[in-house]
């Protein structure tokens, strides 16, 4: 990367780092947030770029959010839908995402329940894994009662590293891997998430997302600027008031920070460096990848099936951002959904994405986790507490990978995690 652009990326940290604060402010470069909000900046969800963590007992989420929204209910809504214009339907008065923080003098919207069950898995060698079935709810609504046919969703925020490379694979070398009527016969069954650009209003494939619901790392960028912190965005113009509905007419009241000439609180040169930032995080490089455990790790990785999903290598467009350009990577996904199964679903669709699909996470850094986090929180919403335990989860199209890693030995499996470990 040229000096120039180092310092561009620079800079953009200290926009990820920067804490937001409420209209009107002093600091007018850092006025805007909210009114409802779950975070006060972006290093607050991912912590040293890394993965959040589920809420201690007692401890207000911050990093972990539900998403909200409700079966469509009239033929606009279902055009909406099927014409890309839409993922879902929003909850009416809550919207897309419950916040559970506000601005002074703003209720904030409620908070998130989570209550875990306890479920015993025996492993080949008399092992026992013990996994946390997590329920969620909302308590304590300021604005009213939810929809009763409202469906939530539990997502914890990713590691950011690699994100540039992953919108640098070319998009036919994705879709080279889709295979929604398994036609080879191997039980796999990727299938792309098509979404609307909010850039370019074309329909685009969606790469970004625990659902595969956004195209592009500047659209992930806004999106989260909007539903997280309640910033706008040229992108997002409309976010100035965040999530506010109809129903929250002190929220949709509340000042805003717009930025005097462009009417955004990121402007555009703020946002383009915030976006350059995320977009140019680097991967970790592996640690003892020559190493004889790993070795028979990765090969039993490939003989359970893992990499069916799981894909190791793709390669970066040759006209790609120079950072990003024709280069071999190795992020462990292909980033298409995948039927996971009932015991990972959370029962809400988004765009082609039904109740028990899921984008496959790249695994790449996936061994520096607790290095990064301080703890090891792994799946969607965090409910697996080990590598192990988040194996274990995997049903549907994984059912096979993951009952062969059940009747592997115990040196089998822990030369697996190996090898998991040095990713």
């Amino acid at each position: 990367m040229s000096f120039e652009r180092q310092l561009d990326f620079k800079v953009g940290d200290g926009v990820f780092r920067k804490i937001w604060v409420s209209s009107p402010s002093s600091t007018s470069s850092s006025d805007g947030l909210g009114p409802l909000f779950n975070a006060r900046s972006c290093q607050l969800c991912h912590l040293k770029d890394g993965r959040g963590r589920p809420p201690a007992a007692g401890e207000e989420a911050v990093s972990l959010f539900l998403r909200l929204s409700v079966p469509p209910r009239t033929d606009s809504e279902r055009r909406a839908l099927a014409e890309f214009r839409q993922l879902e339907i929003p909850e009416p008065t809550y919207g897309n995402q419950l916040q559970n923080f506000a601005i002074q003098g703003i209720p904030a919207e409620g908070r998130m329940t989570v209550i875990y069950d306890e479920i015993p898995v025996k492993l080949n060698g008399g092992e026992v894994v013990r996994l946390r079935k997590p329920t969620y709810g909302v308590a304590d609504l300021q604005y009213g009662p939810m929809a009763s046919d409202v469906m939530l969703s539990p997502r914890i925020a990713p590691p950011m590293i690699g994100v540039g490379l992953l919108e640098a694979i070319p998009e036919a070398d994705i879709l080279a891997n889709a295979d929604a009527e398994d036609k080879n016969g191997d039980g796999i069954r990727g299938r792309p998430n098509w979404v609307r650009s909010v850039k370019t209003g074309k329909v685009a494939l969606g790469r970004f997302g625990w659902k595969a619901g956004v195209p592009t790392v500047a659209e992930q960028v806004a999106h989260a600027s909007a539903g997280d912190m309640g910033l706008s965005t040229r992108l997002i113009p409309g976010a100035s008031s965040g999530e506010c509905t109809p129903a929250q007419k002190a929220c949709l009241a509340a000042p805003n920070g717009n930025d005097p000439v462009e009417d955004v609180e990121i402007p555009d040169k703020m946002f383009g460096i915030l976006a350059f930032y995320s977009k140019n995080l680097g991967v970790p490089a592996r640690r003892k990848p020559g190493d004889a455990r790993v070795l028979k790790g990765k090969q039993l990785f490939h003989d359970a099936g893992c990499a069916a999903c799981h894909k190791p290598v793709f390669h970066t467009r040759v006209d790609a951002d120079p950072e990003q350009a024709n280069q071999a990577i190795r992020p462990y996904t292909d980033l298409l959904l995948h039927d996971m199964g009932p015991g990972l679903a959370d029962n809400r669709p988004e765009g082609a994405a039904s109740g028990q699909d899921w984008r496959t996470p790249p695994l790449w850094g996936i061994g520096l986790t607790k290095t990064v986090s301080s703890a090891t929180f792994f799946l969607h919403d965090g409910r697996a507490r080990s590598l192990m335990e988040a194996i274990l989860w995997h049903g549907g199209e994984a059912q096979a990978a993951r009952d062969r890693v059940v009747a592997m030995t115990p040196a089998q499996r822990t030369d697996l995690l190996a090898f998991l470990g040095s990713l």
